[in-house]
């Protein structure tokens, strides 16, 4: 099934689209979206250690716009947000 991650924050850097596009198994879970995105960024930014901090700090958000926990289970074609955490002061 295709699994669209929509990029808010500072992991828009991750692709000039906004958006990164993976074929993932059925019943796929946030956590197996956690190991796609790094390979993609292992693969795309030589490994960048701050972009892989970034995926595995960051929350993650359903089409129905809840945070889902990373045992969160895809079961169809969706389109899941990365929230990345936001500093300021």
């Amino acid at each position: 099934m295709k699994i669209k991650i929509e990029l808010f924050g500072v992991s828009r850097e991750f692709s000039k689209d906004n958006l990164i596009e993976f074929e993932m198994n059925n019943n796929s879970t946030i956590r197996d979206i956690r190991v796609e995105m790094i390979n993609y960024l292992d693969q795309n930014f030589n490994g960048n250690e701050n972009f892989k901090k970034i995926v595995n700090s960051s929350a993650f958000c359903s089409e129905n716009n809840n945070i889902v926990s990373d045992n969160y289970k895809i079961t169809k074609n969706e389109k899941i947000a990365i929230i990345p955490p936001i500093g300021g002061g």
